[in-house]
């Protein structure tokens, strides 16, 4: 049986520690320039879609075809 190479994962977690805080850093400085709207802003913007349902054609609608 093969013996673990713990360098090598050593140096994968440190690859990933390295590659999340660049993302991290990144979201900061995109952040800082295009705030992101708050909880209040988005319900406003996009109403929910189970709120307003269309209205059923009545029986005497002669659009109802």
């Amino acid at each position: 049986m093969a013996k673990p190479n713990y360098q090598f994962e050593k140096r994968q977690r440190e690859l990933e520690k390295k590659r999340k805080k660049q993302e991290k850093e990144q979201r900061k400085a995109s952040g800082a320039s295009n705030p992101a709207p708050s909880a209040d802003d988005v319900s406003e913007v996009t109403p929910d879609a189970g709120a307003n349902p269309p209205a059923a054609p009545q029986a005497g609608d002669p659009s109802a075809g």
